[in-house]
């Protein structure tokens, strides 16, 4: 399976704010009235970007936006994991790694802080 199918079957849009997890129906509709655009429109926009951001990372690209973060990929180590007394190994793999910009992180600080 080509990695821009796994992003997008396993990497299912939504974020997480305050235990509350929004999903891709949600961000859609949400980002829709937001810019103004029609669900399709959006729905494609955000299809062309998981697709962009897997073609590039599945050529161990970095994407930065600027104010955002960056998205990475990194080489998970081989393991071996036990299960049921039995040993595997567990092969090496790349994996998708986001790191958030120093003002989303700010700014996830400040809602934390005005929570407590």
């Amino acid at each position: 399976m080509h990695i821009n199918k796994k992003i997008t079957k396993y990497a299912q849009f939504s974020i997480k704010i305050n235990n509350y997890r929004m999903k891709e129906n949600e961000l859609t509709t949400e980002l829709s009235v937001r810019l103004n655009w029609k669900k399709q429109e959006v729905d494609s926009m955000l299809e062309a970007l998981g697709e962009v951001i897997g073609d590039k990372l599945s050529q161990d690209d970095i994407i930065s936006l600027q104010d955002f973060g960056q998205f990475e990929s990194r080489k998970k180590a081989e393991r071996i994991s036990v299960v049921n007394g039995k040993r595997y190994l567990i092969p090496p793999k790349l994996v998708p790694v986001f790191k958030p910009s120093p003002s989303v992180r700010s700014y996830i600080k400040s809602l934390d802080d005005n929570e407590q």
